[in-house]
């Protein structure tokens, strides 16, 4: 096969593999943000704690890291949910307004980051560790990529997909975007909104998780590696759609393609690229592609 038709091959499963991920955590801000309005700005400490316990599952217990995601995504929902009941739901109940009860629970998000960061240094230190898990080659048309490379690929959009369906198909998924689109009526027919409202927040804390479990296969880990993963999916929200599921999903797959193409010609721009896109968006079209 040609050598131009291999690099473009690679630039396209590793822009994916970026796009999943991204489509994973965006997903999560957007219904933390979305419909419980908590911009969330410690949802990359939960994907750093997710890549963590993993590496701990693995390395100390030796379960599988696809095990994990059974293990630790629940766990982490839990977190999050226990976490709206007891720190976001008392806020806004004694928020005056909602303008009030965001920037509150926006300086709530900042010192839970802190608090999780600092927890995770005591906890497993300051220095990158990394484990190796299907570290070997698979050919497809000429060009070699890594198994576990392709096995997070095939969960992430496999997850993604599932939890679209469970939004549009389930009853729970129902009141989710009843919640979203009008919380006042929702009330009235019936749905506990505080209920609900923490529910999406440990969904959000579980797609984090999950996307950490994942990112633990290929990525070494630090504890401040959450922040440049919280911004990247703000920038995907903004992107797709601010509370719009499958925009967050769809960008999350353009906003990884773009980067892997940035980084085939120059590794140190992916980041500046991302921001020039935000930037750029909020100048062109600051409602996103599926915005309304």
């Amino acid at each position: 096969m040609p050598e131009s038709i291999v690099t473009i091959l690679d630039i396209a499963i590793g822009g994916l593999l970026l796009g999943g991920i991204y489509a994973l955590i965006a997903m999560g801000l957007s219904l933390q943000y979305g419909v419980a309005r908590v911009l969330n700005i410690a949802h990359g400490e939960f994907i750093m704690i997710g890549a963590f316990s993993t590496f701990t599952l693995y390395t100390v217990l030796g379960i599988n890291p696809l095990v994990c995601l059974a293990i630790v995504g629940p766990i982490i929902f839990i977190i999050g949910f226990l976490l709206h009941q007891t720190l976001f739901t008392r806020l806004r109940i004694a928020a005056p307004n909602p303008g009030a009860y965001e920037a509150s629970s926006l300086l709530a998000a900042f010192g839970l980051l802190f608090v999780i960061q600092n927890l995770a240094l005591l906890g497993w230190g300051a220095d990158f560790r990394a484990y190796s898990y299907l570290n070997f080659g698979v050919n497809i048309w000429g060009a070699i990529f890594s198994a576990n490379k392709l096995v997070i690929l095939g969960f992430a959009v496999g997850i993604g997909v599932a939890f679209y369906l469970f939004l549009i198909r389930t009853r729970l998924g129902k009141a989710i975007r009843s919640a979203a689109q009008d919380p006042q009526t929702a009330s009235l027919m019936g749905v506990n909104i505080n209920r609900v409202l923490s529910i999406c927040f440990g969904f959000g804390a579980l797609m984090a998780g999950i996307a950490g479990v994942l990112i633990s296969m290929r990525v070494p880990l630090n504890p401040a590696m959450g922040l440049q993963y919280t911004l990247i999916a703000i920038i995907v929200i903004v992107l797709g759609g601010l509370g719009s599921i499958p925009g967050s999903f769809i960008g999350g797959f353009i906003l990884g393609i773009i980067g892997e193409v940035v980084t085939h010609f120059e590794p140190s721009l992916s980041l500046a690229a991302y921001y020039f896109i935000f930037m750029l968006l909020l100048l062109v079209r600051p409602k996103g592609i599926f915005g309304k």
